[in-house]
């Protein structure tokens, strides 16, 4: 990808969205009108659905294809990578300085262009599943001496396999969309009897997670090699997380409610092309993995991560900062041990990175890890403290990646809590 090339909309490469990023996403370009995919471009949205029935997709796999027709991205996830290269390859030479077919024909310019003030984000696929892994040893490490104590951080099984659970599609959300603090049992009090309350431990997690594209058929793993294939692009994940309910339903079978009562994703899909500058080397496995799961490239990428506070009414705090190499469990490792066992990915799964933490208080992913568990309070700028989410709380997560000249950003991974319900 070349850090010179330039597009035609007017500031695009001083954005979040330049031309050598180009993430797709699903919009409605006005409320009424039906959602179709998109790319970023500076503050617009280039319509696909728009691009594609002006006949611009020429190419011998996109030239009689409708997947930019569909209200959701499933169809162009499921085409594999020769297809996504060759979308954006057309994209970028439409959106190239030197390109005159959408800059020298203002009608076409006008149909195929949307200001992103204007747009309504959708999610960018139909999740079928969704996986979330645990993957961050320090973020591990740290709930484990938080629980168990240091001698027994980390669990048995920790440095041999990626662990992970499967979690609720129902309630993933996209950026912006308000969530109602939840309510369920919590651990039994003095009277030895659980408690039904609203959670008053609810916590966000840092994450990321990855569309699944053309997926594997049930019986036939994919490699630690062919992995690459399978990842269609990235998006910024807040896993909200309601402790008290968690710590009292989550033995034996893992996650439940404590959960699943939401899921925040960014809108916008970064592909791995965008992202292929800032590839960089994984951290160092000790002990060595079982042989499905070595890797001899054992690459991950360079993301800076970063998470503010926003108090009703308030000033945006940012409370953290960490990065996405710190994962000691890569992309290519999750999945191939979700389909060792012959389990089948589909267009549109979502797999989930897990919390990330780094090796420093202020780059741990989580309320839970900043407060230490509510023992510490966490300061915001306006003379605030938190322990964990309050009522009115906003937690806004962002990424980007510095480029020569460039930057690749994700957009907003935004959301905000609202009080319980009533009973």
């Amino acid at each position: 990808m070349s850090p010179t090339l330039t597009s035609f909309v007017k500031g695009a490469q001083d954005s979040c969205f330049p031309i050598q990023n180009l993430p797709y996403g699903i919009f409605r370009p006005t409320p009424e009108q039906i959602p179709r995919p998109g790319v970023a471009i500076g503050d617009y949205v280039l319509d696909l659905s728009a691009v594609s029935r002006a006949g611009l997709f020429k190419g011998p796999l996109l030239h009689s294809s409708d997947c930019f027709l569909h209200p959701t991205l499933n169809q162009f996830m499921s085409l594999g990578r020769p297809a996504w290269k060759e979308a954006r390859e057309t994209i970028q030479k439409l959106l190239s300085v030197d390109d005159p077919t959408l800059q020298d024909n203002v009608d076409l310019e006008a149909t195929v262009f949307v200001p992103m003030s204007q747009v309504k984000m959708e999610l960018p696929a139909a999740i079928g599943d969704y996986t979330d892994f645990y993957s961050s040893k320090e973020h591990a490490t740290n709930l484990g001496i938080m629980f168990r104590g240091k001698e027994n951080a980390l669990p048995v099984n920790w440095l041999h396999l990626p662990i992970g659970y499967h979690g609720r599609s129902s309630s993933i959300v996209v950026s912006g969309t308000d969530l109602v603090r939840p309510r369920g049992q919590t651990a039994p009090g003095k009277d030895g009897l659980p408690a039904y309350k609203a959670s008053q431990l609810v916590d966000f997690e840092l994450e990321m997670a990855v569309f699944v594209g053309p997926g594997n058929e049930m019986g036939s793993p994919v490699s630690v090699e062919d992995a690459h294939d399978q990842i269609f692009g990235f998006v910024l994940m807040n896993d909200w997380s309601a402790r008290d309910l968690q710590k009292w339903e989550y033995v034996p079978l893992g996650p439940f409610l404590g959960k699943n009562f939401g899921t925040t994703i960014s809108p916008w899909v970064v592909t791995m092309e965008a992202l292929e500058p800032f590839i960089c080397k994984a951290p160092e496995q000790d002990p060595a993995p079982l042989a499905y799961l070595q890797d001899s490239k054992r690459v991950t990428f360079d993301i800076p991560l970063k998470v503010a506070l926003k108090p009703e009414g308030g000033k945006e705090s940012v409370i953290t900062q960490s990065n996405f190499k710190n994962l000691y469990w890569t992309v290519a490792q999750q999945i191939a041990h979700h389909t060792v066992n012959g389990c089948n990915l589909r267009p549109g799964d979502l797999l989930a990175s897990g919390t990330i933490s780094g090796p420093e208080e202020g780059s741990y992913g989580s309320m839970v890890e900043l407060s230490w568990s509510g023992s510490r309070e966490v300061k915001l700028e306006n003379g605030g403290v938190r322990k964990f989410i309050e009522d009115g709380d906003e937690v806004i997560m962002t990424a980007c990646c510095k480029g020569d000249g460039y930057c690749i950003g994700f957009g907003p991974c935004s959301g905000k809590i609202l009080p319980p319900r009533p009973e």
